[in-house]
């Protein structure tokens, strides 16, 4: 089982930035894929983006596309979220999730496919 914390989280202006982290604990990070998700209040947690263990391979929902990107260090056991160009509407937690054992993720995984979910950072846009 990986334990992912969560941090980088805060308030912040309207089309300002945020870098969101992710560590990870156990040996298997490095051989699965990693993703963020978000859930504002009353709302589903949502897919945001997700990055294949090729680092090569990202994929994002089309609310953040040209505005966040996703990276990994696996030396380091971390994933990151970088957050530009911020709106009110990206308020939520925002969750880091670790993928099950051999899925190569595509344009649109979904919950089911992530075995291991961080506590959440919450990230307050003011307008």
């Amino acid at each position: 089982q990986v334990q992912l914390v969560e941090s980088g989280g805060g308030l912040v202006q309207a089309g300002g930035s945020l870098r969101l982290s992710c560590t990870a604990s156990g040996r298997t990070f490095s051989s699965t894929g990693m993703g963020w998700f978000r859930q504002a209040p009353g709302k589903e947690r949502e897919f945001v983006a997700v990055i294949n263990r090729n680092v090569f391979s990202t994929y994002y929902a089309d609310f953040v596309k040209g505005r966040f990107t996703i990276s990994r260090d696996n030396a380091k056991n971390k994933v990151y979220l970088q957050m530009n160009s911020v709106k009110p509407e990206d308020t939520a937690v925002y969750y880091c999730a670790s993928g099950k054992a051999g899925i190569s993720f595509g344009s649109h995984p979904g919950k089911a496919d992530f075995g291991s979910w961080g506590q959440g950072t919450q990230v307050i846009v003011s307008s």
